[in-house]
């Protein structure tokens, strides 16, 4: 929580509105934290209404209360959580395989959205053991490495990437960051951590904005790289704007809005994870474009019922290449997001497995991120969709690819809890 009358910062931008008035200037408000903020309500970007997202509250948070419970008991003793071999899917037993750094991240991320913290929750003792298991892995590791593990088999490496690791690591400090009260020392430590995490994502990208090694479905990997970079630098933690640019890039070359259709050669054939990866990607610019009208319209530079085009943001102050480049986004961040949501499309491989939860997760972010009315629809299907395959005991499982019931419950849970999340997502620097 912020302290009373701390400045919030709700986007920032580096274009010029008309009067030469940088949008971050007008788009911050100094408020104590129970009162809302005039520039929020003023471009559009007021409190989500959250009261009828869920169908059937009760049911989800039983569904919540369950998972939690079978988590904290899956919990090894070295403090982290594991997938397992790629080789060994069949195992189920979250006991009987090694804890590793990308499945521990993501639990510790279901924790942090369940309100679960070192200070707070029943699974404070759980949540403390897993930050002190993910500082001591990226402590450990070479300076000039680009993984924080020596793990080569562990399945969301070996379907997702084999850096995913230390993707899931820096966005989990990310949040843990900007989500908990820390001390001065603990802070600088887990700031150390992140930069250092951002360096080894940094060093891993390939020429085209991808990420090297991706593993089964690459395209996945990429998405969630370009995530870690995006909430790292809101966090304040230094990150290379060209890295981020071909990034982006990259992801908005998935998807073509004129065919409207999306590559899935890196994405294991897929759309789903195609679509999921470009829709998460493109979220924050879509959101810039959106504030951009917003904020033209309250001055009168543009009419109520003017739209995102490249002609309005011109209009609103940015310049034409920048205009080009955030309508672009905007496109394809509606197309694709609309398009995640088909049925035909959300079956993705044809059954569930861990990337297909991660598909789910990153469509629904990105539907919350781009203020996309269409996210409580989204959130009404999906949740009724996973709370019919969760098992007896709490937990997820996948049926093919990533099968690790630690890693689908920890996907699951972030997905199930997303409303409690919301002002977190669009929060925007």
């Amino acid at each position: 929580m912020l302290a009373s009358g701390t400045a919030v910062a709700i986007f920032a931008f580096t274009g010029k509105v008309n009067s030469g008035t940088k949008v971050a200037d007008v788009v911050s408000c100094a408020r104590p934290a129970t009162q809302g903020c005039v520039f929020k309500i003023l471009l559009g970007l007021e409190d989500v209404d959250k009261s009828d997202i869920i169908k059937n509250t009760a049911s989800v948070e039983a569904s919540l209360s369950h998972g939690l419970e079978w988590m904290a008991s899956a919990q090894s003793s070295s403090g982290g959580w594991g997938s397992g071999s790629h080789s060994y899917q069949q195992v189920m037993d979250p006991h009987a395989v090694e804890a590793d750094p990308a499945t521990t991240a993501l639990v510790g991320m279901a924790l942090l959205r369940n309100q679960q913290t070192g200070t707070k929750g029943k699974y404070a003792g759980n949540f403390n053991k897993a930050v002190d298991y993910l500082l001591k892995a990226v402590e450990q590791a070479p300076a000039n490495a680009i993984n924080i593990t020596t793990f080569t088999d562990r399945q969301p490496q070996v379907k997702l990437g084999r850096n995913i690791d230390v993707i899931l690591t820096a966005q989990f400090m990310t949040n843990y960051l900007q989500q908990s009260q820390l001390d001065a020392q603990l802070k600088q430590r887990v700031n150390n951590a992140l930069q250092k995490c951002v360096a080894m994502i940094q060093r891993s990208q390939d020429t085209d904005g991808s990420w090297k090694d991706g593993g089964w479905a690459p395209v996945l990997q990429s998405a969630l790289a370009n995530n870690a970079l995006e909430s790292a630098k809101e966090a304040g933690i230094k990150v290379d704007d060209k890295v981020m640019e071909k990034s982006r890039d990259y992801q908005k070359n998935n998807y073509d809005t004129k065919t409207n259709s999306a590559i899935t050669g890196k994405a294991a054939g897929v759309l789903l994870y195609s679509l999921s990866g470009s829709a998460r990607a493109s979220a924050k610019e879509a959101q810039l474009a959106e504030v951009t009208i917003g904020y033209a319209k309250k001055k009168g530079t543009l009419k109520d019922t003017d739209k995102v085009s490249k002609e309005n943001l011109v209009k609103a102050g940015m310049t034409a290449p920048e205009a080009e480049k955030y309508v672009a986004a905007y496109q394809i961040n509606r197309a694709a997001s609309k398009m995640a949501q088909d049925n035909n499309v959300v079956n993705g491989f044809g059954s569930n497995g861990g990337e297909e939860y991660l598909s789910y997760l990153m469509t629904g972010e990105s539907l919350v991120v781009s203020k996309d009315n269409d996210w409580k629809k989204w959130y009404d299907q999906t949740s009724g969709r996973l709370l019919q395959v969760q098992n007896n005991d709490g937990s997820w499982n996948g049926h093919h690819c990533i099968t690790s019931p630690v890693f689908c419950t920890a996907t699951c849970l972030l997905i199930l809890s997303i409303d409690k999340d919301i002002d977190f997502l669009i929060k925007v620097k």
